[in-house]
């Protein structure tokens, strides 16, 4: 091949991939012109579907196109998950991602999207506690007169859980290796539920998300005996954290964000954690995530978000060992 066919090969190269990148920065900056569809990968009604529809309005509004949540429930959040992993990545599918997505790879057998790397982080929305309940017959008021109850008559205690293996079952289970007690877990298809058999004494304890729980701890139907988190919650400001309760340095949480499929053109990803930021500092959404036990959480950049999702991943492995829970 003489050297001018060669010239023109390569230049014919780089015509073709100029083209493409010119393409990718028109969509880009044309975006959106379209409806955005926002799954959610559980069922309507629940803390991560009153965050996104919440999210969902005012960013709509922010952007000029309807966010449309969508619910896609199945396999506890892996079947939405996998739907929008496999999605184009055009800005035009996000994801809800929560606390259970970096918990999955820990326990299930197979999966089919790497929470790592099939995602292109965008934005935390809302971070909270979960609560340790009891029924009002317990007689403990305390973390630490829990334990010694339960260490008197451990086969009385079982704790209702929201799911298997989910975030609030690993609590549980750091809690018992840290107080060195033995407490039966009982998983629930869902807070709902869980929180019916605790207040109706079938459950004596329940580690629960806040928003069930709340209404019941405030009119008097569950004790609460201490949160989850690093720091007291706003809404429960007199019970204690279970570091404060003797468990140093103990602290989960439940949080959700926004992620697209990997690709989503910067300019895109930039613009939704731009405006999502906006959104979430709005009176009216911090109010309504106050109302159900959750604080406004935005990541300062994209990068934030993806460096806390590889720390939780890193962190779970050796919990989920520790308990015992056999992946499926």
């Amino acid at each position: 091949m003489t050297l001018k066919y060669r010239l023109l090969g390569r230049a014919r190269a780089i015509l073709v991939i100029f083209m493409a990148v010119t393409c990718h920065l028109a969509s880009a900056q044309s975006w959106p012109n379209r409806p955005i569809r926002l799954v959610v990968p559980h069922a309507a009604g629940g803390v991560t579907d009153v965050v996104a529809r919440l999210a969902a309005q005012h960013l709509g509004d922010a952007l000029g196109q309807p966010v449309v949540v969508d619910n896609k429930p199945g396999a506890g959040g892996i079947l939405g998950t996998d739907i929008v992993a496999k999605a184009p990545a055009d800005g035009y599918t996000l994801l809800m991602f929560v606390d259970a997505n970096t918990i999955f790879p820990s326990t299930s057998k197979v999966l089919n999207h790497d929470p790592a790397t099939s995602f292109t982080p965008i934005s935390l929305l809302g971070r909270g506690s979960h609560v340790l309940v009891a029924h009002p017959s317990v007689p403990a008021n305390s973390l630490r007169e829990l334990i010694g109850a339960v260490r008197q008559n451990p086969k009385d205690f079982s704790a209702a859980l929201p799911s298997y293996g989910g975030p609030q079952h690993l609590a549980l289970e750091m809690i018992k290796v840290a107080a060195g007690v033995d407490i039966t877990p009982i998983p629930y298809k869902g807070g709902a539920p869980a929180v019916v058999d605790v207040v109706g004494g079938q459950v004596k304890l329940g580690l629960l998300g806040m928003a069930p729980a709340l209404p019941h701890i405030k009119s008097g139907k569950l004790k609460a005996i201490a949160v989850t988190g690093a720091s007291r919650s706003a809404v429960l400001p007199n019970v204690p954290t279970l570091a404060e309760s003797g468990l140093a340095g103990f602290a989960t949480s439940q949080w959700q964000g926004i992620v697209a499929p990997a690709g989503t053109p910067a300019p895109v990803v930039a613009r939704i954690h731009a405006e999502l930021v906006k959104v979430m500092q709005q009176a009216s959404v911090v109010e309504k995530l106050a109302s159900i036990g959750m604080d406004n959480a935005t990541s300062v950049t994209p990068d934030d978000m993806a460096r806390m999702i590889r720390d939780e991943l890193v962190r779970w492995p050796a919990v989920v060992k520790a308990a015992g829970i056999t992946p499926e």
